[in-house]
């Protein structure tokens, strides 16, 4: 890792109120010569959790001009099994070098009995794994010093034996350890879609004082059958029903930083520049009334 004295204008700053981009490896040349005028960078965690070499020194350059929020996507935080201690020693080594704006991690599980599963896997949400996840993003916190954000995933099942719905689970999780939440809107989309549910209704009843961050990304349709299934895999704009979607969550709370990820079919940076000017005139124009919240 690089010397923690480096003077990184944005160290210990919080994450702009303001619409950023998911860092990309095809991305960073062009950032770190034209430094173009955006908000915030997000990387995944899982991407940096070496010792030296050209991306670490890429993204400290990267780190001296933009405030940068860090996203886990490996440590199984829903899993049965505890944490994997020496992830949380990276992460930790990480986020004390980096000093990111904000820490988040999926609710989902991929690991199991040693073997590491390739996807973030659903939970099922009953008061168990509740218990299970309460302990861990405990522990988690308790480690890393600070507060992490939960994010809401995609699903394309459920398990029939759920004892309470996703923004009930996650509203628990929030109230019993303090972690944050993470809003993924084109994931309720996808969810909602895919399982036959209002994502109006999953919205109204999401504890959204609670979000400290909002994702928004395209997804994939592949018809099975007579039905449509989404897919999310952040290979395409963003879809005018989840602009929609987010147009409601921001007449509901005040703005919170919004990112653009994008992270298969890579397009020019150009691009997600675009999604990223869309996003932040929707928060100019309509995160100013707040009219969901009492």
């Amino acid at each position: 890792m690089a010397n923690q004295s480096s003077t990184a204008r944005f160290a210990k700053n919080s994450i702009p109120v303001s619409a950023g981009i998911g860092l990309k490896f095809e991305h960073i040349n062009q950032i770190i010569e034209h430094q173009p005028e955006v908000g915030w960078f997000e990387v995944h965690a899982e991407n940096f959790m070496r010792e030296g070499g050209p991306s670490i020194r890429a993204l400290e350059m990267i780190r001296k001009n933009y405030p940068i929020s860090l996203h886990g996507v490996g440590l199984s935080i829903g899993g049965d099994e505890p944490l994997d201690k020496g992830h949380i020693d990276r992460l930790k080594k990480l986020i004390d070098w980096l000093e990111p704006g904000l820490v988040s991690e999926h609710l989902a599980w991929s690991n199991f009995n040693g073997t590491f599963f390739n996807d973030l896997l659903p939970l099922p949400y009953v008061e168990e794994t509740l218990h299970t996840i309460v302990r861990h993003v405990d522990q988690l916190q308790d480690l890393l010093k600070r507060q992490i954000l939960i994010e809401n995933p995609s699903l394309y099942l459920t398990y029939n034996n759920a004892d309470l719905s996703e923004p009930h689970f996650l509203k628990e999780i929030a109230a019993r350890t303090g972690c944050g939440l993470l809003l993924d809107v084109n994931n309720v989309y996808v969810s909602a879609s895919n399982l036959g549910f209002d994502p109006g209704e999953y919205l109204a009843e999401f504890d959204l004082r609670k979000v400290k961050e909002i994702h928004l990304a395209g997804h994939h349709q592949r018809k099975v059958g007579d039905k449509i299934l989404r897919i999310d895999d952040h290979g395409s704009r963003v879809s005018e029903d989840v602009w929609n979607l987010y147009e409601g969550v921001l007449n509901c709370i005040p703005p919170v930083p919004t990112l653009i990820e994008w992270d298969t079919n890579i397009p020019p940076f150009k691009t997600l520049e675009i999604e990223a000017t869309i996003a932040q005139k929707h928060m100019e124009r309509l995160g100013v009334t707040h009219a969901c919240i009492s």
